[in-house]
């Protein structure tokens, strides 16, 4: 096991990491890491992941995958139309890529493919646990990483975000409780509360919870959007993100919650109505966030 991976107890989480580390032994099997050194070297630069958040002021991480535990196969997978999509939002600051391909159905290699249909910085979300994993999210187009407190341990954080930062990629910070919040490094600049339970029984769960965020779309009950009012727990100057179980019609509430930015995959992605349609829904949502909440404060 990694030495930066927490101990997780038996769960969904703990089967998805399971997964994971056969990926990565395969991944090294089949691409040395000098080779990805090399990549990093003569990659694209970083377009500057933390810069693009503030500049936008308030607005959504839009995320591309092709399915999750909790929908199943999204409605819609060709996930470079939905990229292009991304591009021409004013209400989308950046895109997150889902490279788990065990789980949620993409590769690494999906970085460089929505790298080239949008001018705006990639986020590489998935069970990041080792140096190598954070080579391969540079060496392939991203400007971030995802580090999940549910995953790793406070010196596994300390020493992938460091690594992240030598490679001049950003961070964003995940925390599902307080104790997780504990592990964030000191000076950190992305901060997201996730409302998804990794637990098991959650994707089966009898009852929605947090309606008041979802609004009345269909409930993904493997969710609890109260968990967003830990925002109270994270540190005062950052950039804040809720993560999962958001609707157009919760994007206010969160606004006023004092949150900087939403993270969106699965109401847009698997939207009856479609993709662009969900899309200038969230757009409508942020563009009265924005003119009911004043300016952006992170820093």
């Amino acid at each position: 096991m990694s030495i930066h991976l927490e101990e997780i107890p038996p769960s969904i989480l703990k089967d998805i990491v399971g997964r994971a580390q056969l990926e990565l032994a395969a991944a090294r099997e089949r691409q040395p890491l000098s080779e990805l050194q090399r990549m990093t070297r003569d990659a694209e630069a970083p377009r500057g992941f933390h810069d693009a958040l503030v500049k936008a002021g308030f607005s959504m991480i839009a995320e591309v995958k092709r399915r999750s535990p909790s929908g199943g196969e999204m409605r819609h997978q060709d996930y470079l139309s939905a990229g292009r999509l991304y591009d021409e939002s004013a209400a989308v600051s950046a895109v997150s890529v889902l490279t788990n391909a065990s789980d949620f159905g993409m590769k690494v290699g999906a970085l460089s493919e929505v790298r080239s249909v949008t001018r705006k910085p990639l986020l590489r979300k998935d069970f990041i646990f080792d140096e190598y994993q954070v080579f391969q999210a540079r060496a392939y187009g991203a400007d971030a990483i995802l580090l999940m407190g549910n995953v790793l341990t406070r010196e596994g954080m300390r020493e992938l975000s460091r690594l992240a930062a030598e490679l001049g990629m950003d961070v964003l910070f995940e925390a599902h409780d307080p104790e997780e919040v504990r592990k964030f490094p000191e000076g950190a600049r992305i901060c997201g509360i996730n409302s998804r339970k990794f637990v098991t029984g959650a994707f089966a769960a009898s009852a929605p919870e947090g309606e008041a965020v979802r609004g009345t779309r269909q409930s993904d009950f493997s969710t609890n959007t109260g968990q967003f009012e830990l925002i109270e727990c994270l540190p005062a100057k950052c950039v804040k993100v809720a993560e999962s179980g958001l609707s157009p019609e919760g994007v206010a509430q969160v606004r006023r919650l004092g949150f900087d930015a939403i993270l969106v995959g699965t109401t847009l992605l698997m939207a009856p109505e479609g993709v662009a349609a969900a899309l200038r829904s969230f757009e409508e949502a942020i563009a009265r966030a924005r003119s009911e909440a004043g300016s952006f404060q992170a820093v």
